[in-house]
């Protein structure tokens, strides 16, 4: 009997969309930002501090959600940490109003929101059977990649309407109704806590997790390109932020496709071959910056497919080699390991372009910039080569 696809299961796409109204507060900031410096007189450092604020509790937040989705179970602690990041959306939302009340309340979302994404990865794994999990994560990333392009969009219209209180205030509410939709899901899906007596293993896939800071860098790359070519740095900034949603919107795509296809093919192939590929487009994407502009856009999109299309194959992965009683204590090592590597590469990068020229040339920097990410590719095509399933 042929089983029913996986965007036919309730259960998955009911967290699934859960998921994305949990994320709707999650670009606003970014979204904001433009009038933010000019209303509160914000230094750059001040604005990066924001984001910086947000960025490490979210990944401490993740490895402590995981670490404790070993101890205590992971729908326990998936549906907590949704109730909780509720609060303090709210509290965001009606309460953030300068600089130091941002910094605040926007770093305690990071604290509370890592705990919707790695123990839901447990969850995945506790429910869905080997030959179907690829799929499963794949959805269940969709997700955050549908989450994070809706908060640019809901951001943009709420800031048309009224301002940036308005976005804040609205994008603080939503992700309320994600976590009446989780709890209602999850209220009577088991909460599993493994035996930690046994089964100690703690193999896991290592990877360079590049496609943070390749899609980070890729729209910059291209407001680049365009005032190159003569257009201007507004115009340039705009059609680069769209770019992101873009290319969130196409890793929505590429998620449950490439999940689906490691069901088939199997994780060592379908993540060799993404690994490969997104290597060999870091070694020559940045040499395009005088292209046209169809081109690039095109190429940016493959770009983003790729590079995002592996993160299901390998959380699937992991959980395949890993004991369910050490499941979350390694997505709580991969957690730390991906946002290690997210806060060298930028600044790698940064300094390729700040310090490597070819003459007076203005955009000789970019292509060996873009080679940085290439030595996460091949390490990661290296590891996946080497990856065997138990």
């Amino acid at each position: 009997m042929m089983k029913k696809p996986l965007w036919r299961d309730g259960w998955l796409m009911a967290i699934c969309i859960g998921r994305i109204f949990m994320y709707m507060n999650f670009m606003v900031y970014a979204a904001c930002l433009p009038l933010l410096k000019s209303e509160w007189g914000m230094s750059a450092t001040q604005a990066g501090s924001i984001a910086s604020g947000f960025s490490i509790c979210y990944a401490a937040s993740l490895a402590v959600a995981s670490w404790l989705a070993d101890h205590f179970g992971a729908r326990r602690i998936f549906v907590l940490s949704a109730v909780i990041s509720t609060a303090t959306s709210l509290v965001f939302g009606f309460f953030a109003r300068d600089y130091v009340t941002t910094l605040l309340f926007y770093s305690l979302i990071g604290v509370t929101q890592g705990g919707v994404y790695t123990p839901g990865i447990v969850l995945m794994a506790e429910r869905f059977p080997v030959v179907r999990r690829g799929s499963a994560v794949g959805w269940f990333i969709a997700s955050t990649s549908l989450g994070f392009a809706s908060s640019l969009a809901v951001s943009g219209l709420l800031i048309a309407l009224g301002g940036y209180k308005f976005a804040f205030l609205g994008t603080g509410i939503l992700p309320s109704a994600g976590a009446l939709i989780l709890w209602i899901t999850l209220r009577r899906t088991p909460n599993v806590v493994h035996d930690r007596s046994t089964g100690i293993s703690l193999t896991a896939v290592l990877k360079n997790e590049r496609n943070v800071r390749s899609l980070v860098a890729a729209p910059a790359f291209l407001a680049a390109s365009l005032v190159f070519s003569g257009t201007a740095s507004i115009q340039s900034a705009e059609l680069a932020a769209y770019c992101v949603a873009a290319m969130h919107i196409v890793g929505a795509v590429a998620s449950p496709t490439m999940g689906h296809l490691s069901d088939l093919l199997g994780r060592r192939t379908v993540l060799t071959g993404l690994g490969a590929a997104g290597a060999v487009l870091s070694m020559i994407f940045g040499w395009l910056i005088a292209a046209p502009l169809p081109i690039l856009v095109g190429l940016m999109l493959i770009y983003g497919f790729v590079v995002i299309g592996d993160s299901p194959v390998l959380s699937a992965a992991i959980t395949e080699v890993v004991a369910p009683n050490r499941l979350g204590s390694v997505l709580a090592i991969r957690s730390l390991l991906g946002f290690g590597a997210g806060a060298v590469s930028p600044v790698a990068f940064g300094l390729v372009l700040d310090y490597l020229r070819f003459g007076d040339h203005v955009a000789s920097p970019w292509g060996p910039a873009f080679m940085v990410f290439a030595i996460g590719g091949f390490g990661a095509t290296w590891y996946a080569w080497r990856f065997r399933r138990p």
